[in-house]
């Protein structure tokens, strides 16, 4: 009996989100990752496609605040190219990290301001996001994205 009840409480602790999130699995790969989520906001900020052509896998698919969800890496930056991606301020604040095999998750918030030309131009916008980062072949990418504006 004792040792059913220790084999299942490993289980349970091996496959936890919560487990993984109260040690201090990685303090280098929390690091990297926030570097990654903070360029990617850099990146989107600044337009800079060939950034996002490296930090963003190409099925990244993305449940956009437009209430669209995006499937493809060349239709986001098809979005920025037509305008309707694009900001003139762009903060993003992880919160927490949830570390699995070859996937860390990001949620936190973001505030926004898009630009001329784009949905809500000149509005201060604030959001909260998750981001998905998988490592495929030794190489952490974006793969799954959402946002969405919070109304207060």
């Amino acid at each position: 009996m004792l040792r059913n009840l220790l084999l299942a409480s490993m289980v349970l602790a091996a496959s936890c989100p919560v487990a993984a999130q109260q040690g201090d699995p990685s303090a280098a790969l929390q690091a990297h990752i926030r570097k990654l989520d903070l360029a990617h906001a850099r990146a989107i900020l600044q337009s800079d496609a060939v950034a996002l052509d490296s930090l963003m896998a190409d099925e990244v698919t993305v449940n956009h605040p437009t209430n669209r969800i995006v499937k493809e890496k060349q239709e986001l930056l098809g979005l920025m190219k037509q305008g309707v991606i694009r900001y003139t301020a762009f903060e993003r604040s992880p919160e927490t990290f949830l570390f699995f095999k070859d996937v860390v998750v990001v949620m936190g918030n973001e505030v926004v301001v898009p630009a001329r030309g784009a949905p809500n131009a000149g509005r201060k916008l604030r959001r909260r996001y998750t981001n998905f980062w998988m490592k495929t072949d030794g190489k952490w990418q974006l793969t799954v994205r959402h946002a969405n504006n919070v109304c207060l």
